[in-house]
């Protein structure tokens, strides 16, 4: 998002306030800034809104712009402040001056009738906020903590021009229907059950098949390519945890402590410790190494209820780990292998068009991170080298790394223009002196490792859900749950439709028999709603024939075929993981 853009939906953001004021004099503010795509401002209000509210604040929102308030910056002192904000019953804002450093500048923001504690930058004036729309309300907790008050969130976008926000807004119909929480009960995929908790994904037989290809995908590539593929528990004792330095640096992510036979254990978090443990089980020698640790492995975090979005963020998830231990010497040889490993992954599914981030720590504040200087600077350079190597253009972002080293994070771009964070690859040469790993060097002594961090999926529930919205459903043929379904037109064709199942199923094939007492349109439609990607139709003449008429999910009505004709089309596309094509000149 550019500066311009910033500017722009910060501004909108106070300009909303000022019209919800009008309407609500007495309502409490939150804060409001811009986003990603648009802005948002949070308040505490005497009832709940509705989408008649909405169109309300746009109205007052129009008539504010017209105004074109200039917006005034000014610095003030605490207690003058903190006196205005009481007085006008403001206690949030009054809240975050208290939390300010002592020598913190104060300032406001003054746009015609509205006053908010504000850093800025904004535009001018109002006049020049451009092109705007609210989008919706939402319920969020005062500083994201569900133990305090819960406020309304109106989320809105803004644009430099109309053409610009209505094509966004294009963007935002298209992602409704994508939306993998429809689209995996529409498919049935997978679900969420409050008996078994929030944040915990229930895979179906259909998903879980998805699941599965996934993995043996990831599993006989990381193989391939020098992986030894290892298994951890799902909760560890504390001390081991408290060695890693989770306790202290990820203490808000952890799942409650568990109390067994004297002893306090915690879900994992993550794998990294365990591989650690694997690593240190025996001696190693510089010639033993890199050892590439690879896993799919449960971990458990604790999200908060309020952040919780379907797959893409729970509180059970699989990370498609790996943990690389290596020489200095060997590192950045090590990440350029990940980066090409990633890129072939990635690729797979048709995604080619990304953003790359080296994610350092935040110069003003070292202590949230361990290690000393001259190793994270080392890490730093190797991850750039890394990255130079292959071309890749990218950006240095302070205060993202993580506690134990700098990353790589790389976020892909969908189908319909969205970006994703998805594959992380991080240096650590914190965690072997935590735990004091060592190799024997050629000479003889002992030597810390490298240990180089990485996910490319980033976990599977995540990565499932961005395949969901990003092919709207429609599978790659490799990956769809059922490649095809047998349907015959009338009761008399289904023995013949179920010989036709059993020879697709003996080539390979996922393929079901719908052999209900429905209408062939009806079958096809329902197949149609479920995506499979092939629909072969049997009545008399393709008995007679020993063909199946092919329909392609994306419409084509194919001639009449024998089987074997239809699998010599079909299993180069499932062999090749073909992620653009059925195979007859068709598009999925």
């Amino acid at each position: 998002m550019n500066d311009t853009l910033s500017r722009m939906r910060h501004s909108a953001a106070h300009v909303l306030a000022t019209a919800v004021l009008d309407v609500f004099p007495d309502a409490e503010l939150g804060i409001g800034p811009p986003t990603d795509d648009g802005f948002y401002y949070d308040f505490l209000l005497p009832r709940a809104l509705t989408p008649e509210d909405l169109k309300q604040f746009e109205a007052l929102m129009r008539k504010h712009v017209a105004a074109d308030y200039p917006f005034e910056y000014a610095e003030h002192e605490r207690s003058e402040l903190l006196e205005r904000f009481r007085r006008d019953g403001q206690s949030f804002k009054v809240e975050l001056i208290d939390d300010l450093a002592a020598d913190e500048t104060l300032s406001t923001y003054t746009s015609g009738p509205f006053v908010d504690l504000c850093r800025g930058p904004h535009v001018e004036s109002t006049g020049q906020i451009g092109a705007y729309k609210l989008l919706s309300i939402a319920g969020a907790y005062w500083r994201g903590d569900e133990r305090r008050p819960q406020l309304q969130r109106i989320y809105g976008t803004a644009f430099a021009t109309r053409a610009e926000l209505k094509a966004h807004l294009q963007r935002l119909e298209e992602a409704k229907k994508r939306d993998h929480r429809l689209l995996s009960r529409q498919l049935d995929l997978f679900s969420f059950n409050p008996l078994v908790g929030a944040g915990l994904v229930l895979w179906h037989p259909k998903g879980g098949v998805i699941r599965e290809t996934l993995e043996d995908f990831w599993r006989a590539e990381h193989r391939r390519r020098g992986y030894d593929l290892v298994y951890s528990p799902h909760i560890g004792r504390k001390e081991l945890w408290e060695t890693s330095g989770h306790t202290q640096f990820f203490a808000d992510g952890l799942f409650p402590e568990m109390e067994l036979e004297n002893q306090t254990f915690i879900n994992k978090p993550m794998n990294c410790p365990f591989h650690v443990q694997i690593f240190a089980s025996g001696t190693r020698s510089y010639r033993d190494l890199p050892l590439r640790l690879g896993e799919l492995g449960s971990v458990y975090r604790y999200e908060r209820s309020g952040t919780l979005h379907g797959a893409l963020r729970v509180r059970g998830m699989t990370q498609d780990d790996a943990h690389i231990f290596c020489r200095r010497d060997q590192f950045v040889d090590e990440v350029s292998g990940v980066i090409d490993l990633t890129q072939m992954i990635l690729g797979t599914f048709g995604f080619s068009d990304y953003a790359i981030d080296v994610s350092v720590r935040a110069d003003d504040d070292r202590d949230k991170y361990a290690g000393d200087d001259e190793l994270w600077e080392l890490a730093e350079q190797g991850l750039v080298e890394a990255l130079n190597r292959h071309g890749l253009e990218f950006r240095r972002v302070p205060g993202e790394a993580a506690f134990y080293g700098p990353k790589i994070d790389v976020h892909l771009v969908d189908a319909i223009g969205r970006t994703w964070q998805l594959t992380t690859i991080q240096v650590d040469f914190n965690l072997p002196e935590r735990f004091d790993i060592t190799y024997e060097a050629a000479d003889g002594s002992g030597e810390r490792p490298v240990m180089v961090h990485r996910a490319i999926m980033g976990t599977i529930e995540r990565f499932t859900a961005i395949l969901i919205e990003h092919f709207a459903g429609a599978f790659p043929v490799w990956l769809s749950p059922v490649q095809a379904v047998v349907i015959p037109i009338a009761d008399r064709h289904a023995e013949y439709g179920q010989g036709v199942v059993e020879q697709l199923r003996a080539a390979g094939l996922r393929a079901e028999l719908d052999a209900r007492s429905e209408r062939m349109n009806r079958k096809i439609r329902d197949a149609q709603l479920q995506k499979a990607p092939y629909m072969l139709i049997a009545g008399d003449r393709d008995i007679a024939a020993g063909h199946v008429s092919v329909r392609l999910r994306t419409g084509e009505d194919l001639k009449g075929m024998p089987v074997d004709t239809f699998l010599d089309a079909v299993r180069p596309v499932v062999e090749s993981r073909a992620h653009d094509t059925l195979g007859f000149d068709a598009t999925s």
